[in-house]
């Protein structure tokens, strides 16, 4: 008598040139995590690759709860990309709530994977679900496949010494296992993080990497998926990459600038959300000379980094909205003692607490004018999470060379999203000049440089650069206490014009697309992705429409104005009520037509199309929608 060997299924083999996933459950369910090691395991194999993660703004969210739902979404790709993509090809839910927050954006015909013993009563309840809608007929216009996640993986856990709880929570590495697997993707970059992440729990380390095998190998053998998929490596640059986000990005910058100029950085900090990272990173470059103080709330920070800065270190310190609010006093004596310092802000969706996990760009306008007195700052914002990096050198050698303040605006955005980087050689890094006042008989704490306007940086217990420094206005011949009104006209003047001066460190704007033409996108900070593919998707249909991107908001780059005079209509996508069109408005005289979106989620390239199909009379009024509901954006 013979015995037949089973045989496991074929499976076809589709080459696709971009995927985008969306792994979804509650904020216990390792979700970040899961999307994280796929993630890098794209990354090691050479796609490019885009990240959103998407965090619940409750800290304890009730479990299975709608407000508790976690998100991570990654696409990667043969080619480049600009963003994480906007509708899903596959999302990953892992319990009724999951599937409820997440399924509108699911593109039709996608894949569903849930995990279907979790789509008990108790949890559609709380999901809201008056039926099964695993059985109810309503995701009809999806790929629907149902997995008893939760029961396979105790299957494969069985004999290890784990309590069910414990156990519970190694199936995200089962789900992730499987679609490991559906996107012909190895485990090993998995295994050795796991490795390395759980050794000293050797218990934890064996169930995840069973639960990673069992997941993978359930993909192999069964017969719920006729098709693998394949996403070739995509062609970059030579060099070496690592995976970045912008908050990572952000304070590796920092590190080279303190490098790069041989001063000592100093970062004062409260935690915020999402700006707590930064401080989190630049806490373990002590070996850079890095000096970490988390103060006891936001003025404390910034009045500590005024300190350090007078001291002659880099002073730096970081927040988000609610906390640029807090510094602002502070913020104006940086003003008024022109000290160079950097304020960081990684925005998110306000007013007030708002929502803390959700981005936003609505700190433009406060960042400009967010003082008493005519109070100038220079600004600069990064466009990507990799630029983060570069923007970080560049906001310290404006603050140096012109002894400024300068706010560096990011978003939640980027500072949580991330991206293949490669790694730049520090030749190719800018220099950043800068030099102590020195006694040379001749001493005014404001005889400025000629070209800057900068006024000397004379560090305290130098003998012969005694000086006044504080909050009321000096004598811009002696630096004693002054309120001659010609001498605070005159020195208000000044600091406005040591700030428009830094025009002559700007680069000219840079253009993607036709240099005159029907249709101008101008955007800043977190939008840049999803402008530029649609300005790609635009000129692919022949539509006449080029796409420009600020990253200095204080001063404009000198070209702004002849390029927006270059093109009949110009569109300013924005997460916000519409700051940087105000502004445009205002400076130009232009009338540049307001996009907005403000409901914590970054735009979709599909929502840009609509509008430039609007504005150019291809369509009619454009509507945004947002889940059920929809609202008329623009202006």
């Amino acid at each position: 008598m013979t015995t037949e060997s089973p045989t496991r299924p074929e499976h076809a083999v589709e080459e696709l040139d971009r995927v985008t996933i969306r792994f979804a459950g509650d904020s216990g369910d390792g979700m970040q995590l899961t999307g994280t090691q796929f993630t890098k395991t794209a990354a090691v194999f050479g796609n490019d690759l885009a990240t959103l993660p998407d965090f619940p703004a409750e800290i304890r969210a009730p479990t299975g709860s709608l407000p508790g739902v976690s998100g991570f979404q990654l696409s990667f790709s043969a080619s480049d990309i600009y963003t994480p993509g906007d509708r899903p090809d596959v999302l990953v839910a892992m319990n009724p709530a999951a599937l409820k927050t997440n399924i509108g954006d699911l593109r039709r015909g996608g894949l569903l994977i849930v995990d279907e013993n979790e789509f008990e009563p108790t949890n559609l309840k709380k999901a809201s679900y008056a039926e099964n809608p695993l059985g109810d007929g309503s995701l009809s216009n999806y790929q629907v496949i149902p997995i008893e996640i939760t029961r396979l993986n105790e299957l494969a856990l069985e004999g290890l010494p784990l309590n069910a709880k414990d156990k519970f929570r190694s199936r995200n590495f089962w789900a992730l296992g499987l679609v490991l697997w559906l996107y012909g993707r190895s485990m090993d970059t998995t295994i050795k993080w796991a490795t390395e992440q759980f050794g000293r729990r050797p218990e934890i380390l064996e169930a995840n990497l069973r639960a990673l095998k069992a997941g993978h190998n359930f993909g192999e053998t069964t017969e719920l998926f006729r098709v693998q998929y394949s996403v070739p490596p995509a062609v970059v640059p030579p060099g070496t990459y690592r995976h970045i986000s912008g908050n990572e990005a952000t304070a590796l910058g920092f590190v080279a600038a303190s490098v790069l100029s041989d001063l000592p950085l100093f970062y004062g900090s409260y935690p915020i959300t999402p700006a707590s990272d930064i401080l989190h990173e630049l806490s373990k470059m002590k070996s850079f000379g890095v000096k970490t103080f988390q103060a006891e709330d936001e003025i404390a920070a910034i009045g500590a980094t005024i300190g350090a800065a007078y001291g002659g270190h880099l002073g730096l310190t970081g927040t988000s909205g609610p906390g640029l609010a807090l510094k602002s006093e502070a913020l104006n004596l940086a003003v008024m003692t022109e000290l160079p310092i950097v304020v960081v802000d990684v925005q998110r969706a306000g007013p007030s607490t708002g929502m803390p996990t959700k981005t936003e760009q609505s700190d433009l306008l406060q960042a400009m004018f967010g003082r008493n007195g005519d109070s100038y700052v220079a600004i600069i914002a990064p466009a990507t999470p990799s630029d983060c990096f570069f923007m970080a050198i560049e906001a310290f050698r404006i603050a140096l060379k012109y002894m400024v303040p300068v706010i560096f605006l990011s978003d939640g955005y980027l500072g949580n999203g991330s991206e293949p980087w490669r790694i730049p050689d520090s030749s190719s890094l800018p220099k950043i000049t800068w030099s102590y006042a020195k006694e040379d008989g001749d001493f005014s704490p404001y005889k400025r440089d000629p070209k800057t306007l900068a006024r000397p940086w004379a560090v305290p217990g130098q003998k012969g650069l005694e000086h006044r420094i504080g909050g009321i206005e000096k004598s811009g011949l002696t630096g004693d206490i002054s309120y001659a009104p010609q001498n605070h006209h005159e020195m208000t003047l000044v600091r406005k014009a040591r700030v428009d001066g830094i025009v002559q460190d700007v680069p000219d704007l840079e253009l993607s697309g036709p240099a005159e033409g029907d249709l101008l996108l101008l955007g800043w900070g977190g939008t840049y992705g999803a402008i530029t593919s649609a300005g790609q998707a635009a000129r692919k249909k022949g539509l006449s429409v080029a796409t420009a991107h600020l990253r200095y908001l204080n001063p404009f780059p000198a070209n702004l104005e002849k390029v927006l005079r270059s093109y009949k209509k110009v569109i300013i996508p924005e997460l916000n009520t519409g700051q940087l069109s105000l502004l445009i408005r205002g400076k130009f005289l232009i009338d540049a037509i307001p996009f907005n979106k403000i409901s914590g989620q970054p735009f979709k390239i599909v929502e840009l199309e609509g509008k430039i199909d609007e504005v150019l009379g291809r369509s009619g009024p454009y509507v945004i929608e947002f889940g059920h509901s929809s609202a008329v954006s623009g202006g």
